[in-house]
């Protein structure tokens, strides 16, 4: 039998138990609160926090990993109206993931976009965003200097299914206006361009293509939202090879595609869900891990690249350097308008040919020879021969995709180790 003590003892304790946790929940919505009040615009805070992140203030810190392939329903009616879309949620692990999702919401937010969806791969990203405008008897503008697995997909796959493609000198506005016909539909573009660095004015180019019904695609790679966001500058769709800076770690093969709300969900039903191009829940947690730190990253990627990119202009077995930081540049000025700051990549022609080429990379000590880009390691390619080998020798050579063209991922060693090794490989050219 409970004495009276006991019993008052038992009603304190529920009151002070009911009095703190109203006081905790009370905290908890202020705390939401007062992080949506920021209306945080840095994209470096975004990276970390996410849209509305303030519950992990008091909540798990790291992103849930949700793996699951299918969901259950309570009954058949919520099953059929889930698939249908009467009703938002995931029904298939192959349309949708939560863990996916979440990061879908901080990629557009970092891009300015309605929408982003995550898919398999950065070329996963760049064939679903162009299929999705395009079908048989169709026309795509595609800058000239562009990545060389684009180059192979608009040249073969694209092609084999009807759609013809003119590759133009984008920095060429009238040359654009030029290749424009009736039944063009896409201008795809990467700015700035691999290898050889060129920037293209997103802006001008945006409001030729839209002044003829032309959608307007930006492959923002290289760039990352930290550094250029191109839907701010008109562009209609914005891919990524996540790959490379997004996640910066060299552990996962992942893109993205941003843009409206209506053709994100289109292509998520129509293209990606059902071409299989999914991206898997443990890839979208290691890339939403990698963004947490992709602001210092950047920064010291530019400030790097910038210092290597001096030090090759003034070094006596350097022909040219492509690099937008400097004044040399052709476009330095645009760069400087449309972009935070100028990247981590340096590409650069050595005197001489393949052979003095080839003694250069095959002398580095610490950078590595690899196909990537946007790893913690200093990365070095050779674009004739690798990233651009499927590329016609006619081709490449309009692009100044030589062979004595090497191309750096300038990684986050200490730059002076990075300006050692590259000087004492070029010793030895």
């Amino acid at each position: 039998m409970i004495n009276s003590t006991s019993k008052i003892r038992f009603i304190a304790n529920i009151l002070t138990y009911s009095f703190i946790k109203n006081i905790s929940l009370f905290a908890y919505h202020s705390k939401v609160k007062e992080f949506k009040d920021l209306n945080v615009e840095n994209s470096v805070t975004t990276c970390i926090h996410g849209v509305h992140t303030a519950p992990k203030k008091i909540g798990p810190i790291a992103s849930k990993i949700i793996p699951a392939v299918g969901y259950s329903f309570p009954d058949l009616d919520s099953a059929v109206d889930t698939v249908s879309g009467k009703v938002n949620g995931n029904f298939y692990g192959r349309y949708g993931n939560p863990t996916t999702q979440t990061l879908q919401s901080k990629i557009a937010s970092l891009e300015h976009g309605e929408a982003s969806l995550g898919v398999s791969s950065g070329m996963a990203a760049i064939s679903s965003a162009l299929l999705m405008f395009l079908q048989n008897d169709d026309h795509v503008i595609c800058t000239k200097d562009v990545y060389g697995g684009s180059y192979k997909f608009l040249t073969n796959i694209a092609h084999r299914y009807g759609i013809t493609t003119d590759f133009v000198d984008c920095t060429d506005i009238s040359a654009v206006e030029r290749s424009i016909r009736r039944n063009t539909k896409v201008l795809y573009i990467e700015t700035p361009s691999n290898p050889c660095l060129t920037i293209l004015d997103i802006q001008m180019l945006s409001e030729l293509a839209h002044s003829y019904g032309v959608k307007v695609i930006v492959d923002n790679t290289f760039m990352t939202p930290i550094l250029q966001c191109p839907l701010d500058l008109g562009a209609d769709i914005v891919v990524h090879s996540a790959t490379k800076y997004l996640n910066g770690h060299g552990d996962v093969i992942a893109g993205f595609i941003v843009g409206d709300a209506e053709s994100i969900d289109m292509m998520n039903k129509k293209m990606v869900g059902d071409l299989g191009q999914v991206q898997n829940a443990w890839d979208s947690f290691l890339i939403d891990r990698g963004l947490k730190t992709l602001g210092v990253r950047m920064k010291q990627h530019c400030q790097s690249s910038m210092k290597l990119a001096e030090f090759l202009e003034q070094h006596p077995c350097i022909e040219r350097v492509y690099y937008p930081g400097l004044t040399s540049h052709p476009q330095h000025l645009l760069a400087k308008k449309q972009m935070k700051d100028m990247g981590g990549i340096v590409s650069f022609e050595l005197k001489g040919g393949y052979e003095e080429a080839r003694r250069f990379i095959n002398a580095l000590k610490m950078a590595m020879i690899s196909f990537s880009l946007g790893d913690p390691e200093t990365l070095v390619q050779h674009p004739a021969t690798m990233t651009h080998a499927s590329v016609p020798l006619e081709e490449k050579l309009k692009c100044n995709i030589t062979d004595s063209l090497v191309r750096i991922s300038i990684g986050l060693e200490d730059t002076k180790d990075i300006i050692l090794d590259i000087e004492q490989a070029l010793s030895k050219v």
